[in-house]
């Protein structure tokens, strides 16, 4: 870790970008209103273009996934990218447990996995060290540190990986909704939010922009205990949790259960809960319209 950590993300991905090895997302979005919240919808043509070429192309044919996949990537159990980075998109270190990695399938410029080094289940309990890089970035940076714990909670891969976006305008983040939870609240304090009708709750948390990174850390991790413990989170025989997103910075922690990934076709991971949804054609934008970005949310949550 170094000062300059920003530096390096910038110049590995100008060169990644130059060189071909990260295709950043091309989008176009609406924003629909739900109960007052904005919610971003963005519109990736080139997965419909995918569906076309596959529907079209002969049974031996070979689809150019690379350019077209949703962000998060191609769900393939014998493929882990995260355990041999490809040196195009390894950024380094990140502490002694993690590497930084440019999402190969980003969501928005700058967008890192911070991938254990050694092999660990994605669904296996964040720890500590998943925490301190967390902590790191966000202290730091700002912006917004997210899990996707499982498939049914929209994660791509097996190997146990947390990840970050910068602060943007038009990026995810947990203001939309934390503005619509209780003010004052002290360090600790677990919320709900009024509009959220699903499992869930929000916890207080020393995260973000300007926090002592070894504090913060140690606050997140008590953080996602408690919400853990509030939302009867707990491991299975096989020690791995059942499916949930956990979404941290700007002073809160939003953690809740999964029962599924898709609404209406449409994959939710994490980042819908921080405002910003991804559909493949104007179909999807309409049945979320249709529906409401709260309902579809829900959908995929656990009643609560």
């Amino acid at each position: 870790m170094h000062s300059n950590f920003m530096d390096s993300v910038r110049a590995r991905s100008d060169l990644a970008i130059a060189s071909g090895d990260l295709k950043p997302i091309v989008a176009e979005q609406v924003v629909i209103e739900d109960r007052g919240l904005p919610f971003i919808v963005r519109r990736v043509a080139a997965l419909a273009a995918k569906d076309a070429a596959k529907r079209n192309a002969p049974p031996d044919a070979s689809v150019d996934s690379q350019a077209v996949t949703l962000p998060g990537g191609p769900r393939d159990p014998d493929f882990n990218p995260f355990l041999s980075p490809d040196p195009a998109l390894l950024v380094g270190p990140v502490g002694e447990h993690h590497a930084a990695i440019l999402n190969k399938f980003p969501v928005c410029r700058h967008h890192l996995v911070l991938a254990r080094r050694a092999f660990s289940e994605q669904r296996s309990p964040l720890e500590d060290v998943d925490f301190q890089a967390l902590a790191f970035l966000l202290s730091r940076e700002g912006g917004l540190g997210f899990y996707n714990g499982g498939a049914a909670a929209g994660a791509s891969q097996r190997h146990k990986h947390v990840q970050w976006i910068p602060d943007a305008p038009d990026n995810a983040s947990l203001r939309v909704l934390g503005a619509g939870l209780p003010v004052n609240q002290a360090q600790g304090a677990i919320v709900r939010h009024p509009a959220l009708d699903l499992a869930h709750c929000f916890v207080r948390v020393d995260a973000g922009l300007g926090a002592d990174a070894g504090a913060s850390a140690r606050a997140m991790m008590i953080a996602f205990g408690q919400a853990c413990a509030a939302l009867e989170l707990r491991p299975g025989p096989d020690g791995l949790l059942p499916p949930c997103n956990m979404l941290v910075g700007d002073g809160w922690m939003l953690v809740l259960p999964r029962s599924r990934e898709h609404f209406q076709g449409v994959s939710l991971n994490a980042l819908s809960f921080g405002g910003a949804l991804y559909v493949r054609d104007q179909v999807q934008i309409d049945a979320i319209r249709t529906a409401g970005p709260l309902r579809a949310l829900a959908s995929v949550g656990v009643p609560g």
